[in-house]
Parts: structure tokens; sequence; C-alpha cells
């Protein structure tokens, strides 16, 4: 179990960062918040001196703890990053090769299996059910109307209304931001990406000719507004690609006073905002609701998968396009043609059945045991600088002392059988060679937990 004061830290940053608390509003005292959450002094004030070294809040003399989000005020006013060509290192094809993009030793087992043995039964018997010929034909470009029925009664219950014929199903979250971007960008066009951020973005962006401009983003409330609005003025954006619900690399939520601003820009400036939904399901707590669901206009492109919570071999995902939708459609015409209609099936019985969401559950309590074991062990790390403490994704950004660099890092634990994902990946301008990106994902098995005492030994040295 955490420790008492983690507790509360995470309780008041998931309040501030879900906009529950915004800049400018006084906390409780400390002994309301002693009387509240039963809890001595001494561990409230640990809690809200970490949120302070945090930037989340700031104490003033006599009068106590107010929240500043002093992150979101670093950016100079005249701050306008540049658009570059979009490139990726080879080092991410060697990660991916290994298999380790979230595992320090890939291949190192104790998974919990029992949500994909009921999902292998139901896909199973959805292929025994096929009757006649309908094998010998494509499925619907849209995808299996059962499948969408289901994912539109789950993405109601996060506030988003759509019909099936307003998603689309697609061999998963990668394959849905290509055909977004394809819908929406021609080659030499500029899209905004948060930095840190998904090199999955980058390796499209490069592929499809596109420009690319970093927007600052925090670990805490996500991409930067006022960085966004600098660049979206200075230079022109086509599409914006964000991940609102628990952004990789540091789980970022971005809070509702920054998506309502987000959405205006888009209007504003003629963008789409390409939502990267994938992360959503990880929630350690209530699943937050999506971008689009404040979307009145069709400005938001929607596209996640299950390759977080069930299987990255179950290359099942979706899109819901607003505007674009049509185009998209097409494009998976031409592009795919049509998904494999079993196996939509078989997911679509697995979340009709109530399997999928008792998995989520299960999930969700060992990811939270699992994150906090990981921030335990990182504590005892020589030269980290900060770590962040999301409330969803799949892993932790981690921070070291100026001098380190985990490029280095990376290629002396290779030789050991330890693969790490350096900083300079979530950037396309060679940035955060400080940090590393370490998931949670996997037990912390024997020979994980030596993975991080390989790292640890590393970082002891001068």
């Amino acid at each position: 179990m955490a420790h008492l004061y983690l507790q509360l830290e995470q309780q008041l940053s998931r309040l501030i960062t879900a906009g529950r608390l915004v800049q400018g509003d006084k906390l409780p005292s400390i002994r309301s918040l002693c009387n509240e959450y039963q809890m001595a002094k001494g561990t409230v004030l640990h809690a809200l001196e970490r949120l302070e070294a945090r930037g989340l809040i700031e104490a003033r003399p006599r009068s106590g703890y107010y929240v500043c989000l002093a992150a979101e005020q670093k950016i100079p006013s005249d701050f306008v990053p540049a658009p570059l060509e979009a490139r990726v290192s080879d080092v991410l094809l060697e990660i991916m090769q290994a298999g380790s993009a979230f595992d320090l030793c890939p291949g190192a087992g104790d998974e919990s299996t029992t949500g994909l043995e009921l999902l292998n039964r139901s896909m199973n018997r959805a292929m025994r059910q096929q009757r006649g010929k309908s094998h010998l034909y494509y499925d619907s470009p849209y995808g299996l109307a059962p499948l969408r029925e289901q994912l539109g009664q789950r993405l109601l219950k996060r506030g988003l209304t759509v019909s099936q014929d307003e998603l689309c199903i697609t061999s998963g979250c990668q394959n849905s931001l290509f055909l977004a971007l394809m819908a929406t960008c021609q080659p030499g066009d500029t899209v905004a990406v948060e930095s840190p951020g998904f090199y999955g973005v980058l390796q499209l962006l490069e592929q499809l000719k596109l420009r690319v401009i970093e927007i600052p983003s925090s670990s805490q409330s996500g991409m930067m507004m006022d960085a966004l609005q600098a660049a979206a003025e200075k230079w022109g954006i086509r599409a914006c690609v964000v991940s609102p619900c628990f952004s990789t690399p540091t789980g970022a939520l971005m809070p509702e006073h920054s998506r309502v601003r987000l959405l205006e820009m888009a209007e504003a400036h003629d963008f789409a905002v390409i939502e990267d939904d994938i992360y959503a399901d990880t929630a350690l707590g209530v699943v937050p609701d999506p971008l689009k669901s404040l979307d009145t206009t069709g400005r938001v492109i929607l596209c996640s998968s299950f390759s977080k919570t069930l299987s990255k071999d179950l290359r099942v995902g979706w899109i819901s396009a607003g505007r674009w939708h049509k185009n998209v459609v097409q494009l998976k015409l031409v592009t795919q043609l049509a998904s494999p209609t079993s196996v939509q099936k078989g997911v679509a019985d697995f979340i009709a059945s109530g399997a999928y969401t008792a998995h989520l559950k299960r999930q969700q309590h060992r990811l939270k045991q699992q994150r906090d074991q990981l921030l335990a062990e990182i504590r005892s790390w020589q030269g980290v600088h900060t770590t962040s403490i999301p409330e969803g994704g799949l892993s932790l950004w981690v921070e070291l002392t100026p001098e380190r660099n985990t490029l280095t890092l990376f290629h002396s634990l290779k030789s050991r059988g330890v693969m790490i994902t350096p900083g300079t990946l979530f950037s396309n301008e060679d940035k955060f060679k400080n940090a590393l990106r370490i998931s949670y994902f996997h037990p912390w098995n024997k020979q994980r937990l030596n993975a991080l005492n390989s790292i640890a030994a590393i970082l002891k040295r001068p």
C-alpha cells in the first residue's frame, strides 16, 4: 500500500489536474486536511511539500497553500517553436524489435492471463458460430455493427454520444492516427504535437512527409495552451495531436479549462484536433471523459484501441472522425479494405458479457500496485530530479539530473539484457536527454527488480 502522504498527494494532484481545483484556489487548511483524511500533521505537511516541489501549489506566508500550476507559467510570452521535418531515431527500431517498449526485460513472464483466456474463448466461439459462406465475404468498411454498438455504449458512459455510423473499426490506434492524419493533412503541412509526446506520432509524420512543431507539455496537465496559441498564430497548423487522458510518456491529464481552450483555438485557427484516447481505460480511478465529448463542431477525431488494456497482439481499434468521417472510411477501404469479422465478433461478445469491465477492474488494482512499487524503487535512486505520479497510463516519466544522458545509459544496460526507453525518443529535437520512460505494466518479479537494480547501480557512479 502507498504511504499515507503519497495517497494525499495523489488525491490533491487529481483534483488539480482534473480542474476541480484551479489556479488561485486556496487549499483547505492543514488542520482541515488532517481531520478530513485522518492523517497526522507531519504526514499532511510532507504531501503539501511534495506538491509544492512539483509546482502544483505554493505556500503563502500566514495565508496557506494555493494552486499555482507554476509549470504552465514558465513559458515566455514570446515563445514560438519552429516547425521541423519529422524524424525518428534508429534506437526506436531496436526497442521495438526487442519487444521492450513497455518491459525492461521482455519475456520475463508472470503476467495475468485471465482476461485474455476469456477473450480467446469468446473469439473461438465467434469463429465456430460463423454460418454458410460468411468467411468468403469482406466485412463493411465501417466494421462489424455489434462491436460499434458496444463501443458506442461504453463511450456514452463517458459523456460522448456517437451512433454506430459515426464509428469505424481499424487495425489499432496507430492505424486510426494514420487515417486521421491522412484525412486532414497534405505533405508539407504542420502538425502540433506534445513534447514530450508519443514517438509513434513522429513516425507517422515522418512517413507522411508532414512537419512537426513541438508544444511543451506539463507532466501534470498536458499540452500548454499558451505555447500552442503562439505556434498557431506564428506558423499556422493543420492538425494538433493530443492525448488528454493520460498522455504518454508522463501520464498527464488535461484539465477541462485547457480542453475548452484547445477547442476554441481549433475553431479560431481552423485546425483538426486528433485525440489519442488509448490510455483512458487504464485510469486508476474514474475514467475521464474524452475531449470529443466537448466537441460541438466535428473538429475532434477520436482514436483508440484495446492494445493497452487487453493485448498488444489484438489489432482492433476505432476512430470517430467527425466532419472527416466519410473520408476516413474511404481511406480505410483503400488502405486496409476490411477488418476480420470473427475477431470483431469475439471482442463484441467479450464486452457485452461484462468480461471486459471485470478485466479492467482487476487490471486497475494490479496497475496501481505496480505503479506504487516502481515509485518506491525509484525513490532510492541517486540523481533523480523529478518523477511523474500519473493516475492512469502505463509508465512513469523520470527526469535525472542534467548531466545524465539516458541514451548512454540505454547502451550500457542493453549489454546486460536490460532495455530502457530514453527520453530523446519522445521528441523530434533531441530534447529530454536526461529523462527516461519506465513502464509498470508488467509485474515486478525477480528479473525485473534486478533490472531496476542495474539502473540504480549505474546511477550511483559519478
